[in-house]
């Protein structure tokens, strides 16, 4: 089963489909809240399903060399991170707007599903659904979901993540029918101390990791090192060898034979939506927060721990 459908409806259809045995193939962000996130892991664990998670970067040659060489300690030991997501690419009407008529044959209440009831609009649909919080994060999920999931496989952090974040300048929109962050910029560290930036830039996509001896970057803009010469070289039998996976479909589809976990199985593809979540949650508040991975909370904030899962519009529930 193929999950292609805006955020809200993520985790409702996960559940519904493990419990039906279904093996699926959920596209990223894996989850709206973190608390969806985590009832999607408990499901698919109950179930022996296999959940392979959109962020098709894990099965590219290079992000997984990048991420080698991190963990391999090519660049010494791991300091910083950046991760880079696109600004706003689809743009709503600003002020007031004017609800327009459900076309004709559109199940608009089907599409809402579990999302608060909102009057109808064009620009609320199809891809734009991604900036509007009620569906989506931004291009904090959108892109962060492939950014800061390298981030998190770099930093051997696949099943945990960051333990502070805070804004670090963000910019939301103040007006018209879009609510999610036009310029992203966050920033987190993680117990062993090496810190994460995200930020919103025009030319890329991206994870850079920097290290005491070099740099590794990877993204959109191609793959590159500080040394160059560490680009040609390869891993060594005795350093760090990571999932390999040449195709993300093919790889998922393997899996469903052999039921083996994939290579962007549920628990992975939760813990790097939950830094993007808790990302959101931190430019929103405009404060730092402090997060415990194990338990899953913000340690002493009751409004951010409200955040963190979202009421669903009946007859819709987990």
């Amino acid at each position: 089963m193929a999950i292609v459908v805006p955020d809200q409806w993520h985790a409702v259809m996960t559940v519904m489909a493990a419990r039906a045995g279904k093996d699926i193939y959920c596209e990223k962000p894996l989850s709206l809240t973190v608390a969806d996130g985590r009832a999607m892991v408990e499901a698919v664990r109950r179930t022996g399903i296999v959940l392979q998670t959109g962020s098709h970067e894990r099965s590219r040659r290079n992000a997984r060399f990048a991420c080698e060489f991190v963990r391999s300690g090519r660049i010494g030991r791991l300091k910083r991170i950046q991760a880079v997501v696109g600004p706003w690419n689809k743009f709503g009407p600003a002020g007031a707007w004017t609800p327009m008529p459900v076309p004709e044959g559109f199940d608009y209440e089907m599409w809402l599903g579990p999302a608060p009831w909102q009057p109808y609009h064009k620009d609320r649909c199809l891809y734009s659904f991604r900036f509007i919080l009620d569906y989506s994060g931004g291009q904090t999920t959108n892109y962060g979901a492939h950014s800061l999931d390298l981030a998190q496989w770099g930093n051997d952090a696949d099943r945990t993540g960051p333990v502070e974040f805070e804004d670090a300048g963000s910019v939301w929109p103040t007006d018209g029918l879009y609510t999610v962050a036009k310029t992203v910029h966050f920033r987190a560290r993680y117990a062993n101390g090496v810190e994460l930036e995200c930020i919103t830039r025009s030319d890329n996509v991206s994870c850079r990791f920097e290290g005491t001896d070099g740099w590794v970057e990877y993204g959109y803009g191609g793959f590159t090192t500080e040394p160059a010469s560490l680009k040609t070289s390869t891993i060594g039998p005795n350093e760090v060898h990571l999932y390999e996976s040449a195709n993300h479909f093919r790889n998922f589809l393997d899996c469903i034979k052999t039921r083996q976990e994939p290579a962007a199985p549920v628990e992975i593809g939760h813990r790097s939506a939950t830094v993007c979540h808790l990302g959101n949650i931190a430019m929103q508040l405009k404060r730092k927060l402090r997060w415990d991975p194990e338990a899953e909370q913000v340690i002493g904030d009751d409004e951010a721990n409200r955040m963190l899962g979202r009421a669903k519009r009946a007859p819709w529930h987990l």
